[in-house]
């Protein structure tokens, strides 16, 4: 009777994992807005470390999440993919597209954001019009 007990406690905490974990990665994943100001303070010297070009984000228009993939059996990274509208030190209005990817970093710990800005991508890294991070 003590054993079908623990196996029927195990199980039950075995089906309720995924939901536990699932909304723990949301707590750690930081939102489109955070990741914003890591992005911010990225893009500029990417900008001249890659493209020699003194570039910079001068304003962001509205950050919007446009897809929230959740960790599973399956996917255990969880992905938020993110766009704004930039204005650059240049003047021009810029779609910038980035991915906030929760306990992705250095051995499982932390979170990694990737960026791309239509226009600014000559090798296609993230694919035609930054399609990979859309």
């Amino acid at each position: 009777m003590f054993a079908r007990s623990i196996i029927s406690t195990a199980l039950s905490l075995t089906a309720i994992l995924p939901l536990m974990l699932a909304a723990e990665a949301s707590a750690a994943t930081p939102s489109c807005e955070q990741a914003a100001a890591a992005v911010n303070g990225r893009f500029a010297p990417n900008m001249r470390s890659y493209l020699q070009t003194d570039l910079s984000i001068a304003e962001f228009g509205p950050i919007t999440e446009n897809r929230l993939e959740l960790t599973d059996e399956t996917h255990r990274v969880e992905r938020r993919y993110c766009h704004s509208t930039v204005t650059t030190s240049d003047g021009a209005r810029r779609q910038l597209w980035f991915l906030v990817e929760g306990t992705w970093g250095f051995a499982g710990v932390g979170h990694s954001v990737e960026f791309c800005t239509s226009g600014l991508d000559p090798w296609h890294v993230y694919g035609a019009h930054c399609k990979s991070l859309r």
